[in-house]
């Protein structure tokens, strides 16, 4: 029976562990909302906690994936990320990046006293589906658009020209983002959602469909569906609520700001990008699907028809995948895990593990999007990030109190980097520096695109 030490609840904030200082030494990889949350849970719970971050500013998916005009949900979020960097216990390294590659390795900390490390770097990886044409210009995954807009360097600091009719794959949230921006933000001609499957596979939420639904041409939606209804008609799907979901975002949607024409191209698989001759982007190859009843779930089979979709670009909203040369082992687009995992929360595994079993990473544990790619947003992130704490902890119950939480010799590794690190204490001047700016342009929000300027602007203060 293994001890396990208190946590505290995920509303709870605790600023000082105990009288007797921090029993354990734990580091952190990411800190976006699923780290952050994490670390609040350890400090908590008596650890002194190391937090690695790739970029310069903290927030990770709150800061960089949510769309950027969310400023009050992303102003909440800043508050309580900066009451977490505020905790004695909670030592903050922005502009290092941890990797094989990287500033430091996983083995490095290991070896410098961190009884355990916790993963939460997200998908850092790009999801392609290894299709013909994918290398043409104008054809983008949506991580790296999302990003762009959102001013995360170096995405920050590149074009990413669209043209007038776009193509998007996909029918979930990052669909939506990713139509909002190119209809409400650029006001392109001709947006279009591809989907290999039907209206009622519809993955995005209501809230995000309306932002742009009334841009839908309702005519060419009308004629869409009924060459969709026998597919759906065939394996028993509601027609009248799936059609609702659509016609309904049309109700009750913002008013438009452009004069783009959205459509959907339902029962559409990709096979290939058609070029211009020139190394651009001219076209999407798409075979007709339908559905099949596999036993409950719903299978999607090609005609082996084919057609071309005339556009000049195409965004990829097909989901992501972990880096993998961030040093531990990958199954398909994440991170591998224990199948039998000995600190199990939920009845799920936040152990790494080495299926070739060359490699004890029984120190190691991982959540957020490095446990599950692309699961959830900011409060699927919390949740597990501190689910991941927890059977952490109950590892540290196992093995006891560290030798040390002195983390002076790490501190001399990272002072001799030939680059600037961040600190705890950075993160508000960098804030202030934005928000001065932001208000002499009269904008909402200012952001640096640069890592550089970043780093300026901190220094100056």
């Amino acid at each position: 029976m293994s001890r396990k030490p208190s946590i505290a609840e995920p509303g709870e904030l605790t600023l000082s562990v105990n009288e007797s200082g921090p029993k354990y030494l734990v580091a952190v990889i990411g800190a976006g909302p699923a780290g952050l949350y994490a670390s609040r849970v350890l400090v908590a719970a008596g650890a002194h906690v190391v937090l690695f971050n790739r970029d310069v500013k903290a927030g990770g998916l709150a800061e960089y994936g949510i769309f950027h005009n969310k400023l009050k949900m992303k102003g909440g979020l800043r508050k309580q990320f900066a009451s977490i960097l505020e905790d004695p216990h909670v030592e903050y390294y922005g502009n290092v990046s941890v990797g094989e590659e990287g500033d430091i390795s996983l083995q490095d900390l290991l070896d410098l006293g961190f009884q355990a490390i916790l993963v939460t770097v997200g998908a850092q990886g790009t999801k392609w589906l290894g299709l013909p044409g994918e290398e043409l210009e104008r054809v983008y995954h949506a991580k790296d658009v999302v990003y762009h807009y959102n001013h995360l360097p170096p995405f920050s600091q590149q074009d990413f020209p669209m043209g007038d009719n776009v193509v998007i794959i996909g029918i979930g949230n990052v669909m939506c983002d990713i139509a909002h921006w190119v209809i409400r933000d650029l006001g392109c001609n001709e947006v279009r959602a591809v989907v290999r499957r039907g209206p009622g596979e519809a993955k995005f939420t209501n809230k995000e469909w309306q932002i742009f639904a009334k841009n839908l041409d309702v005519d060419d939606f009308e004629q869409e569906w009924q060459r969709c209804k026998p597919k759906m008609e065939a394996v028993g799907q509601d027609l009248e609520s799936a059609k609702a979901v659509f016609l309904g975002g049309v109700e009750k949607g913002l008013e438009s700001v452009s004069d783009s024409r959205f459509t959907y191209r339902f029962f559409a698989s990709p096979k290939g990008l058609v070029g211009d001759g020139k190394g651009n982007c001219a076209g999407l190859e798409v075979e007709e699907t339908y559905l099949e009843d596999d036993d409950g779930y719903m299978k999607c089979v090609g005609t082996g028809n084919t057609s071309v979709i005339d556009c000049d670009s195409v965004v990829f909203c097909i989901g992501d995948k972990v880096d993998e040369t961030f040093g531990l082992p990958t199954e398909w687009s994440e991170f591998s895990k224990h199948p039998e995992p000995r600190y199990p929360v939920n009845d799920i595994s936040y152990e790494a593990y080495d299926p070739d079993g060359e490699r004890d990473l029984r120190q190691i544990f991982l959540a957020g999007w490095a446990r599950k790619a692309s699961d959830g947003l900011v409060g699927m992130a919390r949740k597990d990030g501190t689910n991941g704490a927890e059977a952490l902890l109950q590892y540290l119950g196992d093995v006891g109190e560290a030798e040390s939480t002195d983390t002076q010799e790490l501190t001399a590794r990272l002072t001799a980097l030939d680059k600037t690190v961040v600190v705890n204490a950075d993160i508000p001047k960098l804030f202030e520096a934005e928000a001065k700016i932001a208000e002499e342009k009269g904008v909402d929000e200012f952001k640096y695109d640069a890592n550089e300027d970043m780093l300026a602007a901190i220094a100056r203060k």
